[in-house]
């Protein structure tokens, strides 16, 4: 309601002031709001009638904005009419993340183009904190950071155990300085792996659509197809019908390298909604117990955090996988939350 009225003030300028001064709010968030009531009333109407349902809140509403910023009204209400019903039972996260990814299919080429522009604003900040530490950050293309991380968690998981005292974080933290400063041991230079996901048109150049990098989001077509030139190519069959691999499990409690490979490429994260950890990271865990029946094959498995996979055991906790290959998650409190991986490719 109260930016339904904002968007009712007009254009002016000084408009912001006004709503500033009536609801107490600073000079940067009256902008925001009213630049957020503006683009939900002109140009995302589908989002506002969920806001409006009660459906949305503000937060998750202004990731759709966000995103859509850089789009003309007529992208940007093509996307808001493709994502409204999907956004409703998503986290922030994922709701930014889903946007991005119609965002880079309504416009590709200008999703291109923008990923261009992006890369000459790389760069390496250091910023003092207190108590002695400092933090690096380095901003770079998505793909090169990727692997900069996969390199530097795989030597830190490797040098784990051996009586090692250091945690994950700190052994990361000790890799990352030692390889910058040239200072590290005789360690075996693992094999940094990133996943990207590309259709075989896409694969092939006969068309464009925008591929994903694990972790980050859509990435233009050319550079995916740049990545691949160099990678393994697994083939992943997908049901023309819903865009979703199509199973090729195998009787036998632990799973077979296809099996595993398939439930990763199809999982992509952390099953339960909220968590976005890679599914790389995660375990492998059988949705009915194997002990209670259930089998290892594609439509009983799933990844799951370690510390989701704990949750699981708990008591009051249910989890169940339907035909369709959607997790249906039952909280202690009677609560039913659902879970289903975005298909890999669009759907016929």
């Amino acid at each position: 309601m109260k930016l339904a009225v904002i968007a009712e003030l007009g254009d002016s300028d000084s408009v912001a002031k006004e709503v500033a001064l009536e609801l107490h709010y600073g000079a940067r968030q009256a902008e925001g709001q009213v630049s957020l009531a503006r683009d939900l009333a002109r140009r995302l109407p589908s989002t506002f009638e969920a806001m409006k349902r009660g459906a949305l809140d503000p937060y998750r509403a202004s990731k759709v904005a966000d995103q859509t910023a850089v789009l003309t009204d007529e992208q940007a209400r093509e996307v808001d009419a493709r994502v409204a019903e999907k956004i409703t039972t998503r986290d922030a996260t994922s709701v930014r993340r889903l946007v991005n990814r119609t965002v880079a299919r309504v416009d590709p080429d200008g999703h291109a183009r923008r990923c261009q522009e992006r890369k000459r604003s790389r760069s390496v900040q250091l910023c003092h904190e207190n108590e002695g530490m400092a933090t690096l950050y380095a901003y770079l293309p998505a793909e090169i950071a990727a692997t900069i991380y996969t390199r530097v968690d795989r030597v830190a998981r490797r040098l784990r155990g051996r009586g090692e005292e250091r945690t994950l974080d700190e052994l990361r933290a000790d890799v990352f300085s030692d390889l910058c400063l040239g200072v590290a041991g005789e360690v075996e230079a693992p094999r940094a792996e990133v996943f990207v996901y590309l259709d075989f048109l896409t694969w092939t150049g006969l068309r464009n659509e925008p591929a994903e990098l694990a972790g980050h989001g859509p990435i233009p077509a050319q550079l995916a197809r740049e990545i691949a030139a160099n990678a393994t190519i697994r083939r992943v069959i997908t049901d023309p019908m819903t865009g979703t691999p199509i199973d090729v499990g195998r009787h036998r409690y632990r799973p077979s390298a296809a099996t595993k490979e398939l439930v990763q490429v199809r999982d992509r994260e952390c099953r339960v909604p909220g968590c976005h950890r890679p599914v790389q990271a995660c375990d492998l865990d059988h949705v009915e117990p194997w002990a209670q029946g259930g089998n290892t094959h594609s439509t009983n498995l799933c990844g799951l955090c370690r510390r989701d996979h704990r949750l699981k055991d708990e008591p009051g906790w249910q989890h169940r996988m339907t035909g369709t290959g959607t997790l249906e998650i039952t909280t202690p409190a009677g609560r039913t939350y659902r879970s289903q991986p975005e298909p890999l490719t669009t759907a016929a």
